[in-house]
């Protein structure tokens, strides 16, 4: 099977040219039906156009037919000589008609065959307009410069055999507004189905970057913790096999230091695997409190003079500003304590000599506020974002020039989080960070 590194590209490669794909062909079904449907409608409009300009010639037919039979009527057989001249008035098909009957003509034949009722028409002959609509004459001069906006269709009105220079001429925007409003279940489903698929698709790369990183962290963490846990094992070895040697079975003085060493590497792994149980109650949200009245100010005190070896190792100091007019909060002693440890802890490992921590307490109306600033290295922008996330490490060069399994400061959030305050954390690298925490005060 290959591994997720390799394999990873190759399914984001697969499912993005899947979902390409599906875009691309529900665009062209799109396309295809619309271009039917606007094919469809121009026949339609075609149809409608004709209809009208079929029934004004009928018209005319009827009139020539009637007036026939009246002068049949009137002069009998002996006058069918004369039947041109007593039948034709001279009046053509277009002059039986005016502007507002052809347009109720339009709509009417329009609406029968659900269409659009809006266009500009005009009945010419030889060139001029007998009658038109409004804006028919300004289509008709800019019909080269309108082409891509309007369809034009064009009726001659006369009969079969005759040699009328009359015509219907009409019209009809060219928008693909109505064409799509015709569509507009399919093209809403088209989208909403796509947007599903992107999201599902989103889902899923979240979801495997969120496995490829889990597995990473997976990785650094047992790594981490195998050397943890190596060197003191390493050296209660050497402790024993030294204990063993009949030249230090004698010396109560040596059997006593290596005695020493074995608790302490003894106490480390203890807290070495304390720390991991912590995260496992964490994870389980199973942390149980002992809230009791305690004040923060010597909680404090009493943390930083036990990180005394570990600030003189880095020539560093802590600046005590504890202005805090109330400085009691109900609190777990020992998880809080450790949330202060911790804090100082880091600021202690990741830092250059002449280490400065600065420690200042206050109180708002209702909170009590701690803040720890360190002139230490500092974190990136993307650091900061992701300190608080269980396993992560903040890369420093060399995965393990700094001791620890990057759970400090998850526990300290969790630890902030269920004594319901909140903490917030600000650094520039190279300068320094400084973590805020504010707590309520009941």
């Amino acid at each position: 099977m290959l591994p997720l590194k390799k394999i990873f590209p190759v399914i984001i490669a697969l499912i993005t040219l899947s979902l390409l794909g599906i875009i691309y062909i529900q665009y062209s079904w799109i396309d295809s039906v619309a271009r039917i449907k606007r094919e469809e409608k121009e026949q339609k409009t075609q149809e409608a156009i004709f209809a009208v300009g079929e029934a004004m010639v009928n018209r005319q037919i009827q009139v020539l037919n009637r007036l026939k039979i009246d002068a049949y009527k009137q002069t009998g057989p002996a006058g069918s000589l004369f039947l041109p001249e007593v039948v034709n008035p001279n009046i053509s098909v277009g002059q039986r008609f005016d502007q507002q009957e052809v347009s109720e003509m339009l709509k009417s034949a329009f609406k029968d065959r659900k269409l659009d009722t809006v266009f500009e028409f005009g009945v010419l002959n030889k060139g001029y307009a007998l009658f038109s609509s409004p804006r028919f004459l300004d289509r008709l001069l800019g019909a080269a410069e309108d082409s891509a906006l309007y369809l034009q269709y064009i009726t001659p009105l006369s009969d079969i055999g005759t040699t009328s220079t009359e015509a219907l001429v009409v019209f009809v925007p060219q928008s693909s507004l109505t064409v799509f409003k015709s569509l507009g279940w399919m093209i809403f489903g088209g989208i909403l189905f796509t947007i599903i698929i992107v999201t599902a698709f989103a889902l899923t790369i979240r979801t495997m970057l969120g496995q490829k990183k889990l597995s990473e962290i997976k990785s650094d963490f047992i790594n981490n913790m195998t050397h943890e846990l190596k060197t003191p094992l390493a050296t209660i070895s050497l402790a024993i096999d030294a204990i063993g040697n009949e030249r230090v079975m004698d010396n109560r003085d040596k059997i006593r230091y290596f005695s020493g060493i074995i608790k302490e590497e003894n106490r480390r792994m203890n807290k070495q695997v304390e720390s991991i149980l912590q995260s496992a109650l964490m994870e389980k949200e199973e942390i149980a409190l002992n809230l009791q009245p305690i004040d923060v100010h010597q909680l404090i005190n009493s943390t930083v003079e036990n990180l005394q070896l570990q600030l003189e190792g880095k020539n560093g100091r802590v600046d005590l500003q504890l202005n805090a007019v109330q400085p009691i909060i109900k609190a777990d002693e020992v998880h809080f304590s450790n949330l202060i440890f911790n804090l100082l802890d880091n600021a202690i490992k990741y830092s250059k000599d002449n280490l400065e921590i600065r420690i200042t307490t206050g109180n708002t109306r209702k909170n009590l506020v701690i803040s720890i600033a360190d002139n230490g290295i500092g974190m990136s922008r993307d650091t900061v974002s992701r300190i608080f996330e269980k396993f992560y490490r903040a890369h420093t060069g060399n995965v393990h020039n700094v001791k620890g399994f990057g759970l400090g400061l998850s526990y300290v959030k969790a630890i902030v989080d269920a004594h319901k305050g909140k903490i917030r954390v600000e650094s520039i690298l190279g300068k320094g960070s400084r973590f805020t925490m504010e707590f309520p005060q009941e």
